[in-house]
């Protein structure tokens, strides 16, 4: 009977754990095997190089991130309530959101990546132009107000300016009804 091997979902998953908490240039093969508590032969069952097991990050972030999420939220009716979701899931939680941002910062110094990251992009804004068209006719209002969504989806979580009188969550709140075009809550 043979010795069971690390999947290869393993060491993709702690490849994108690694990415998010490090950046790439920490993603290493035996940096790996040694988190995973396993020799870093079996890797080489799986990827040919570290290369290719960057490639598999990227492809499995662009999955969760485009197909995922759009089959997540094509159940829900609102079209607000589906661009909300959407980064929610994407851009709000902790694993998508930190690959996210490390993939955008690996983008910067990586041709491909920046293509990569550019069509994940596309699809996200693509998903934001549909459903922000369905109460919003004018094309250069729907081109604004979905990136004005897309960055502040994006920018919250570099902004370190203070709020007077007001939580973070508060204006971001208030920030996304207006972009999504809904009345203002009452105040609490």
């Amino acid at each position: 009977m043979g010795v069971a091997r690390t999947p290869r979902r393993a060491w993709i998953e702690q490849g994108l754990h690694t990415l998010a908490a490090s950046g790439v240039d920490a993603v290493r093969v035996e940096v790996l095997a040694k988190t995973l508590g396993v020799t870093k032969g079996g890797f080489y069952g799986y990827f040919a190089d570290r290369n290719s097991l960057l490639e598999a990050m990227l492809d499995e972030w662009e999955r969760e991130c485009t197909v995922d999420v759009l089959e997540r939220v094509a159940s829900v009716d609102d079209p607000r309530d589906r661009v909300v979701l959407a980064g929610r899931l994407t851009l709000s939680g902790d694993r998508l959101l930190g690959i996210d941002l490390a993939i955008r910062d690996w983008a910067r110094r990586d041709p491909a990546v920046t293509e990569r990251l550019r069509r994940v992009d596309d699809v996200r804004m693509g998903l934001l132009r549909d459903m922000i068209g369905t109460f919003c006719t004018d094309p250069d209002e729907i081109e604004a107000r979905s990136l004005l969504a897309f960055c502040l989806a994006i920018g919250n979580h570099f902004l370190a300016a203070g709020h007077p009188g007001r939580t973070r969550e508060e204006v971001r709140a208030r920030a996304s009804a207006i972009i999504l075009d809904r009345p203002a809550a009452p105040p609490e």
